[in-house]
């Protein structure tokens, strides 16, 4: 289940996301194909590329803290 009905890329720097509770994985899509990356414990992070398409899914609820350059980010539908 997709927690966000868009994609999301930030051309300006990478984005980090740490899970601060229950569990989520994104998928960014990288050159060669989708990369899966899970984050289940509570610490676990993730750091998206600069320039890198990518969403989330989660089937409970979860919480997460972004650190994100937003200036300039684009979105497109999921």
């Amino acid at each position: 289940t997709l927690f966000r009905s868009h994609w999301e890329m930030h051309p300006n720097g990478e984005e980090v996301i740490c899970l601060l509770s229950g569990e989520v994985e994104f998928v960014l899509e990288l050159d060669e194909g989708p990369l899966n990356v899970a984050l289940r414990t509570p610490g676990d992070y993730c750091i998206v590329p600069r320039g890198i398409w990518h969403t989330g899914r989660t089937n409970t609820a979860a919480r997460m803290l972004y650190v994100t350059p937003g200036e300039g980010t684009e979105h497109r539908p999921g």
